[in-house]
């Protein structure tokens, strides 16, 4: 079975090309593989596609191999790049080791290049994976410590490791002040049990999800927070410690007080409400209430000292023609007398 391997041949040599290209094959291989001989042409190559190996001359009619390993390393930092060079030890070539090649082969020693590709693609898997671990442990850190809630990190025996923007914030240490010093400093006596139960579960692998707890903040003030805890884990699956992320609830417990008490004085209030009902006897002529004693009073004085209901006097359209038709008869009976 041949192993497929796309190459870039930066020859100016058709026979040096199919040379190199030939000791792959010997090697187990089946090169997809492309040749270019000036600066225009390599541009081209590597735009259009990703390459495995690049192997090249170290001087060409239209281009040096300097120039060529300038090139190709400007756009890919990790692919291998190996130096075909007619005399050993040759100064051109041991310079572009110095500029940034991964190895050199001497023409009459092409039975070295199979082994020393293999190589450097191996490395070059590792140098990828190691820069791809650190950009998403640059990202993974920018999102930390831009986050509104306070995020740390602690080891197995409690003490704190990292310490974002928003933990200072919140409990009110610099990073500098407390990390290295043990997280039961955020603890108040009464909690100390919560905290060894939460090592205990950190130290087991487990995660304890979210819930609502007290913390003590640089000074001693105790404040409420809502916490998710949770353990760090090697590559190997050991235990490294805990990370715990933290958001202060002072205003959110605030407004919950604040609305329990209003509940609670509303159903107060409406408990000693006065509310009128049942049988209430009636004058039909003076409209006066008789009360439970049998005691005869004014409507409007009843109904004030029995229930919230507040009078205001006015007249109503009817009684007000009424009383406009009396008016006018007692005026017309006195122009008449």
């Amino acid at each position: 079975m041949f192993k497929l391997i796309h190459v870039l041949l930066v020859e100016g040599s058709t026979q040096g090309a199919e040379r190199s290209l030939e000791e792959l094959r010997r090697g187990g291989y089946e090169p997809m593989s492309e040749r270019v001989q000036t600066a225009e042409e390599l541009s081209l190559a590597l735009s259009r596609h990703t390459w495995d190996v690049v192997l090249s001359d170290y001087l060409l009619p239209r281009l040096s191999g300097l120039e060529a390993l300038k090139q190709v390393r400007n756009k890919d930092a990790n692919v291998p790049f190996i130096v075909i060079s007619d005399v050993p030890g040759e100064e051109g070539a041991v310079r572009m080791i110095k500029e940034g090649a991964n190895d050199f082969i001497v023409r009459n020693k092409l039975s070295l290049l199979v082994p020393a590709m293999e190589s450097e693609i191996r490395a070059a898997l590792v140098r990828r994976a190691r820069t791809q671990a650190e950009v998403m442990t640059q990202h993974f850190a920018a999102i930390v410590e831009s986050s509104d809630d306070a995020i740390f990190g602690f080891k197995p025996d409690g003490t704190v490791s990292s310490w974002n923007k928003a933990a200072e914030r919140v409990y009110g240490y610099r990073a500098g002040e407390i990390i290295g010093r043990n997280i039961s400093l955020l603890y108040s006596d009464e909690r100390l049990e919560e905290l060894v139960d939460t090592i205990e579960h950190i130290k087991r692998g487990d995660h304890m999800g979210c819930f609502e707890t007290a913390r003590v903040r640089k000074g001693g003030r105790e404040i409420p927070v809502s916490v998710t805890i949770s353990p760090m884990m090697t590559v190997d699956g050991k235990v490294a410690g805990g990370s715990v992320i933290a958001r202060d609830i002072t205003f959110r417990k605030r407004n919950e007080i604040e609305r329990t008490k209003l509940i609670g004085d509303l159903t107060e209030a409406l408990n000693e409400a006065k509310i009128l009902s049942g049988l209430i006897p009636i004058c039909s002529c003076c409209k006066s209430i008789r009360d439970d004693q049998g005691d005869w009073h004014q409507m409007e004085a009843y109904i004030t000292d029995h229930s919230e209901a507040v009078f205001s006097h006015g007249i109503c359209p009817g009684c007000f023609k009424e009383a406009r038709a009396e008016i006018d008869r007692h005026v017309a009976t006195a122009a008449v007398g």
